[in-house]
């Protein structure tokens, strides 16, 4: 077992590799940071230390550990500034980059638009966009679904939080969204800071991704800045919002909340389902109970909210998928104060790793961690976890505001999709988790649409490894 932190712990440095000089890790963890983490976690324990260039820093492998960060001493914790500050075109001072008592008080007015009470509407616009999407789908065809997901997820994002529709646009935002998570992955990797203004390449893809986006957001803000009625989503709590002087928010404030929002809101969805998809894909005996499930709840009507406590077996695919491929694969805080961790000093500055993608394939947690089993989730397993062994959302006080929305959003699309097709993972085409910000399936997951029978018997319960 792990120890505590503890005022009298030993102030020896905690074990890890060496590195190189000047550079520390960083070339490991810029060519290969899953398997880095993996690595280190393996040799060196619940504790690691190691450099990424003259910076100082630590990957936490125990959920007792996790917790300490995130949630009992999380005031001490911040988002680390020097990655962070890479990618402030973007995101600015939005909910996933603030801190601070301004994140307090944005969070709280942000969380009135993800209240149960407004879940319900959402539900619907889900599926009625996902059976729109449908509609355009051919049996036989063969198509990127993570595209699909990430354009479908996209609409609903907008649609939901911000009464927006994008039919015209989602091409665009796709082609800004995907310019953008691929410099700021390049940022997160590389030892130095060019800032945004240097003519350089990527930088000016960059600019012109964020350019775009920033088009977009004007849009909806600008169509809606005469109105001040309340049609009960994002924006209106956002542009409604007064302060304790009676001001409302600035324009570049709730520009900074919408982009965050609208990236956020759709990419994780997309890359759960995305995900999802391709294990379904190498698990037929899962998919096909998935299917069974959905016809025997549905009986061939559309999904609603209401249906939700009836699809276990969908929700269970649906937490695997996001065990094996979360789309936070890492979390990185920045000590703000000298403090002790495990026993082991931890000096301000010090960048600490967190990541779901090792503690979720840990063995001490999860039985047979590598293999895709949902059922491993029946019988309240999340309940009998240790309480950080398992966060594909976070945890702590910043965990993410739209969790439920997108697990919500995840199970409807999946149940909607099921009725209609089985999409068959098009095993020529090589698929690698590429991480960015999120973890993205490289190449996309190419499948084919097989249309679904009316009847499905005889499931066979069987374990892949992904």
């Amino acid at each position: 077992m792990v120890t505590h932190v503890s005022p009298g712990a030993s102030l020896r440095k905690a074990p890890g590799p060496k590195g190189l000089p000047l550079l520390g890790s960083l070339p490991d963890l810029g060519r290969d940071v899953l398997g880095f983490f993996t690595q280190c976690a393996r040799q060196y324990g619940d504790v690691v230390s190691f450099r990424l260039a003259a910076w100082p820093a630590l990957l936490l492998n125990h959920p007792d550990l996790v917790e300490f960060v995130l949630v009992k001493n999380h005031q001490n914790f911040v988002k680390h500034r020097f990655f962070w500050r890479h990618v402030g075109a973007i995101f600015g001072q939005g909910l996933l980059t603030s801190e601070g008592k301004f994140w307090h008080q944005q969070r709280r007015l942000a969380a009135p638009a993800f209240a149960a009470s407004r879940m319900n509407r959402y539900g619907d616009t889900m599926v009625q966009y996902t059976e729109r999407m449908l509609g355009q789908w051919q049996s036989g065809q063969v198509l990127d679904v993570h595209q699909d997901a990430m354009a479908l997820t996209l609409q609903i994002a907008a649609k939901t939080l911000f009464d927006a529709e994008m039919n015209q646009d989602v091409a665009r935002v796709s082609r800004a969204t995907d310019d953008v998570m691929e410099q700021i992955s390049i940022r997160f990797r590389r030892p130095f800071w060019f800032p945004d203004a240097i003519p350089l390449p990527g930088n000016l893809r960059y600019r012109r991704g964020v350019q775009r986006l920033d088009q977009l957001v004007a849009r909806i803000i600008a169509d809606r800045q005469n109105r001040s009625e309340d049609r009960g989503d994002l924006l209106s709590q956002l542009m409604l919002a007064r302060d304790e002087a009676g001001q409302p928010m600035g324009e570049r404030q709730i520009r900074d909340e919408v982009i965050t929002m609208l990236l956020a809101g759709h990419e994780t969805t997309a890359l759960t389902l995305s995900w999802t998809w391709y294990l379904l894909g190498l698990y037929p005996a899962a998919d096909a109970q998935l299917s069974e499930e959905v016809h025997t709840v549905l009986g061939g009507r559309s999904p609603t909210v209401d249906d939700l406590p009836r699809l276990q077996f969908t929700e269970q695919v649906v937490s695997e998928a996001l065990r094996l491929y979360p789309p936070a694969y890492a979390i990185g805080r920045e000590a703000l104060a000298d403090c002790e961790i495990g026993g082991y000093p931890v000096p301000a500055g010090t960048t600490v790793y967190m990541s779901p993608w090792v503690m979720h394939r840990d063995p001490r947690w999860f039985d047979d961690p590598q293999a895709f089993r949902p059922e491993r989730w029946a019988g309240d397993l999340a309940k009998k976890l240790p309480r950080f062994a398992y966060l594909p959302f976070g945890g702590g006080p910043r965990i993410c505001i739209g969790s439920r929305f997108a697990m919500m959003e995840a199970v409807l699309i999946l149940a909607t999709v099921a009725q209609r097709f089985r999409l068959e993972w098009q095993t020529g085409r090589l698929v690698q988790p590429k991480p960015s910000i999120t973890l993205r399936p490289g190449g996309g997951v190419w499948v084919r649409l097989i249309s679904r029978p009316i009847e499905v018997t005889g499931i066979e319960r069987k374990s892949c490894k992904p």
